[in-house]
């Protein structure tokens, strides 16, 4: 009966230390690890190893439950795999442990929050957003050409000029170029 750890950072700054020393206090056998991977990444190695060594009364230990998951769905379907596999979860700071039913429960009830969490940031996020284009602001990456470049290469690609040159002269890709004249 192992007990495997999981921990996970979204940057490259961020340090694992604090989940890796609850990990080995918990008496974790190994611990597997993603540094610079956000949760809702498809493909995250060390959680996919995790679980492919988890085998039948071993426990997956987590620090937090938004370490592993990246939604409710996510969560329920890997604990019904985890049920049908015998494995169980143990995550220690929101004291989850499946091996009880008040703790199946509360892993559910605590997934579903933390999903109505990123739904409600994302919500915010995208409010916040349009409230700034409506105030003038522009959103996004800043424009590599000026509007006097884009008129200049709007008249140059109606008079036929290559929009290769046009983009090289400019110092953009003709992806850019393309993009800003609306196709010419």
């Amino acid at each position: 009966m192992a007990r495997i750890g999981y921990a996970r950072v979204s940057t490259h700054d961020q340090t694992l230390d604090l989940q890796l020393d609850a990990l080995e206090a918990a008496g974790c056998d190994h611990v597997f690890t993603d540094k610079g991977i956000s949760a809702i990444a498809k493909s995250r190695p060390g959680f996919a190893k995790a679980i492919g060594c988890l085998r039948s009364g071993d426990t997956l230990v987590l620090w937090k439950m938004d370490r592993a998951f990246r939604s409710l769905r996510h969560a329920l379907d890997t604990l019904e795999k985890f049920e049908q596999q015998g494995v169980h979860l143990n995550v220690l700071t929101e004291g989850i442990d499946t091996t009880t039913p008040m703790g199946r429960c509360f892993f559910q009830i605590r997934n579903a929050f933390s999903e109505l969490e990123r739904s409600l940031i994302s919500e915010r996020t995208k409010a916040g957003m349009e409230a700034a284009r409506k105030r003038g602001r522009r959103i996004g990456r800043p424009r590599v050409l000026s509007a006097a470049q884009i008129s200049s290469a709007r008249a140059r690609c109606s008079a036929g000029e290559d929009m290769a040159v046009i983009a090289a002269q400019s110092g953009v890709s003709e992806r850019t170029l393309y993009r800003a004249v609306n196709g010419c």
